[in-house]
């Protein structure tokens, strides 16, 4: 781990065309203790056990901790929830509430993209799904610190998604078979309780 991505550190420094350079911020922190102090969100996509309680602490109140290490998160929920009782955790793991995967998105996304026969997947697409996913969230009766994003075999999220994403696609442009959102939305919505889906 090669600590905060600044510009001016080295690696990018020495290597201007490094996609690195494109997030690089002008942070005096260094390294992950120094800048976590006082964050509101981590989202660890680096190594196992990298977070420690007592970079946890120093978050602000409700901190949001997603760690998508496999298999060994960046710290454990468990290890989480002892250190502060007001984490919001979640892993990649599907063992541990709020699994955070990329089925919740990318097959709804490509979906819509081929039912409107879309010619780019943007930038717009993609924030609709995360609105879309974030909604179903807010909506069930689960919605708490152990239920933040849908589970992955939602069926929900069959008949919500791509008509949101298909909006996306027709507002931007980039549709060339604009749908009617509304029969769409019920011809996935029969597909989604009339298939035999993973539970």
């Amino acid at each position: 781990i090669a600590g905060v991505v600044h510009k001016t550190r080295k690696d990018l420094v020495d290597n201007p065309d490094l996609y690195l350079n494109e997030i690089a911020t002008d942070s005096t922190a260094r390294t992950l203790e120094e800048a976590i102090k006082g964050a509101d969100v981590f989202f660890g996509l680096s190594v196992g056990g990298l977070l420690k309680p007592e970079y946890l602490k120093s978050m602000n109140r409700d901190p949001i901790v997603f760690c998508m290490a496999n298999p060994t998160p960046e710290i454990m929920p468990s290890l989480a929830r002892d250190t502060r009782g007001d984490v919001i955790i979640g892993t990649g793991r599907s063992d541990y509430p709020n699994q955070i995967n990329n089925v919740m998105a990318f097959p709804y996304i490509f979906r819509a993209a081929l039912d409107c026969q879309a010619t780019a997947i943007n930038q717009e697409m993609k924030i609709a799904a995360t609105q879309a996913i974030a909604s179903l969230a807010r909506e069930s009766n689960e919605f708490s610190r152990d239920y933040v994003v849908p589970r992955p075999f939602d069926k929900r999220l069959l008949y919500t998604l791509p008509p949101i994403i298909a909006k996306a696609c027709m507002d931007t442009g980039v549709a060339q078979k604009p749908l009617d959102l509304e029969q769409y939305t019920e011809t996935l919505k029969e597909l989604a309780y009339n298939s035999n889906n993973v539970e």
